[in-house]
């Protein structure tokens, strides 16, 4: 649609849900030059493009605070698997990881415009990276948090709007809370927000959790817990406890949101689910496999090494092999490593009630942590299974409750 068009558009007879939780109102919307211009009873101008959306419901475009369609935009900037999501605007740089430099990406895109509103954040990873190298299997030392803090301080004057971390994550795991606090206040003095992985959402989320609010309120910074979650047996049934943690820090002032996406499986590489590193200790394995339910809920759905490991979880992969799940997981560990890459599994790993708690949560937005090309149902079908499944469905949340999750933003 052209600006021209634009600038002469009403739609009439929708039902509005404005994204502050109102109920429902019948009313006509005007869009002059890309944006809301009014709503209300509102009468055609002459010469405008008027579209009837009598028995629809109309509301903000949503907001995917975090998405992994940094790369894929490159050859895919129409975004149809988002847009089609009513998805408008994507924050990008998630986990910890982001383009860099930050200005150079930013301008890419801008003379290559997407069809999505993009903001970026600076990844803690990224930048650890740039000042360890491969040395970074260590704690930093003070003159090199220095340099990190530096390079923060510049990828938010280049127009990042926080910083995101992934500690979790091998090259952020090894450092210390007092590294990401430095360059969580570097962030901060530019506004921005911090948005984390946390450093373990299994058996010790609860330690996790509390390093979170932690560094929240050390560096005054205003947090976004990415994809909140309880991913163990060990704490399946919990999230009454993790709520009642994090509702006790925004108490006391703690600008805390969260993000979740509506499913009951993750997806990262394999190697996140062992937190000790120990790959191929059968022991570790074993505990890890248990710890999820069982290898049969471990699917590897994108594996260079081999292709033909590919939609196969660890104990049919096993069976196909001739292993035991312990050894097929080793395997798929040690054909990684030789090829200088990883698995990358979906893992189904929450419960329902402990999923259906958290959307509850007035302080919980909507978000996929998919994107463009990634293989899980997240990317292409977040947006749709809130309004289907949860409204719908389940009753879990009503429309206008539900959109206010998903246009909600920091």
């Amino acid at each position: 649609m052209t600006s021209q068009l634009l600038a002469l558009l009403l739609i009439v007879n929708a039902r509005v849900a404005d994204g502050t939780g109102a109920p429902l109102t019948t009313a006509s919307v005007r869009i002059q030059d890309d944006r809301i211009a009014d709503v209300g009873k509102l009468i055609p101008a002459k010469g405008e493009q008027v579209i009837d959306a009598q028995g629809l419901v109309l509301a903000p475009g949503f907001i995917d605070i975090h998405n992994h369609s940094d790369e894929g935009l490159a050859g895919d900037p129409n975004a149809e698997t988002q847009i089609s999501q009513g998805i408008t605007t994507v924050i990008l740089g998630a986990d910890g990881g982001s383009p860099w430099p930050i200005a150079a990406w930013l301008d890419g895109r801008r003379r290559n415009p997407a069809s999505l509103n993009l903001a970026l954040m600076v990844g803690h990873a990224t930048v650890r990276q740039q000042i360890m190298g491969q040395g970074y299997k260590r704690t930093a030392t003070p003159e090199e948090i220095s340099k990190m803090v530096k390079l923060v301080e510049q990828g938010m004057s280049d127009g990042a709007i926080g910083l995101s971390s992934g500690l979790e994550y091998d090259v952020a795991s090894y450092s210390t809370t007092d590294e990401v606090v430095a360059m969580a206040v570097a962030a901060a003095r530019h506004g921005g927000f911090y948005m984390t992985h946390i450093r373990d959402e299994q058996d010790k989320g609860f330690a996790a959790l509390d390093e979170e609010i932690a560094i929240g309120e050390r560096a005054h910074i205003p947090v976004d817990h990415s994809h909140i979650k309880l991913g163990t047996v060990s704490v399946w049934g919990k999230a009454t406890e993790y709520i009642r943690v994090i509702a006790a820090a925004r108490q006391r002032g703690v600008d805390f949101l969260a993000d979740c996406y509506p499913y009951q499986a993750w997806s990262s590489n394999i190697k996140v689910l062992v937190a000790n590193k120990q790959y191929e200790d059968p022991a570790t394995i074993s505990k890890v496999l248990a710890d999820v339910g069982g290898a049969s809920h471990v699917t590897i759905v994108s594996f260079a090494a081999d292709r033909s490991y590919e939609q196969q979880n660890i104990e049919a992969l096993g069976q196909k092999l001739g292993l035991s799940p312990v050894a097929a997981f080793i395997d798929v560990i040690r054909k990684g490593d030789a090829a200088h890459t990883e698995a990358i599994v979906v893992v189904q790993a929450m419960t329902e009630p402990d999923v259906k708690m958290f959307y509850q949560q007035p302080w919980v937005m909507v978000a996929s942590d998919g994107g463009i090309g990634m293989r899980h149902p997240r990317a292409a079908g977040t947006f749709p299974r809130v309004l289907g499944v949860f409204v719908r469905e389940k009753h879990w949340l009503t429309l206008p409750e539900a959109v206010t999750t998903l246009v909600f933003s920091l």
